[in-house]
């Protein structure tokens, strides 16, 4: 079923958008979530928050990107999920992936600090546009999918060393188009 008919079985409050969102979508939604949060049950949770969200949200949002739409909202879910259960320690997923940008994006009291939010992103997106389409293809996996470099070594048939140094080199080059940019690290 394309996005357009699952996205009209909603807005005729259809049940079955559900199910075929989830025939056709479940599997990366699990998958960004399972990646951010580490842990089957919560991820499981966060796809079922998704699809009520997304329930509750068509009708009156019409999505133009369904896909990408989707997984923005199962992201941000987990995000918070993970946020929430934080203090308790529980996850170690994502905190690997931010450790792995310290270096280049600038902490969040120094982000107040010495630039808007909307500031950041508009030089982050800016700076993705000049990468290949491999390079940020792969950047965006790691980075707002959460797939760990194993695996996206598997999907892409590079080996896992080749990748690690070129995700250093990319978070290289982010840094400095930041510094570029005079946002303080």
């Amino acid at each position: 079923m394309n996005d357009n008919d699952i996205i009209s079985l909603y807005w005729a409050r259809d049940e079955r958008a559900i199910k075929e969102t989830d025939i056709k979508y479940g599997r990366l939604c699990r998958s960004i979530a399972i990646n951010i949060l580490s842990v089957n049950e919560d991820s499981e949770e966060c796809v079922s928050d998704t699809y009520h969200k997304v329930w509750n949200t068509i009708p009156p949002q019409r999505p133009q990107k369904f896909c990408a739409w989707l997984g923005k909202i199962v992201r941000n879910i987990a995000l918070n999920m993970w946020n929430k259960n934080y203090a308790a320690k529980r996850y170690g997923g994502m905190e690997t992936l931010l450790s792995e940008l310290d270096e280049c994006v600038p902490a969040k009291e120094s982000v107040e600090e010495s630039i808007d939010s909307a500031e950041l992103g508009r030089v982050i997106s800016a700076w993705l546009r000049t990468l290949s389409d491999e390079d940020r293809t792969y950047f965006i996996m790691r980075y707002w999918n959460g797939i760990p470099l194993k695996d996206i070594a598997a999907r892409s048939g590079i080996a896992s060393d080749k990748l690690a140094q070129k995700m250093f080199r990319l978070r290289a080059g982010l840094k400095a188009a930041l510094e570029k940019e005079d946002i303080s690290l």
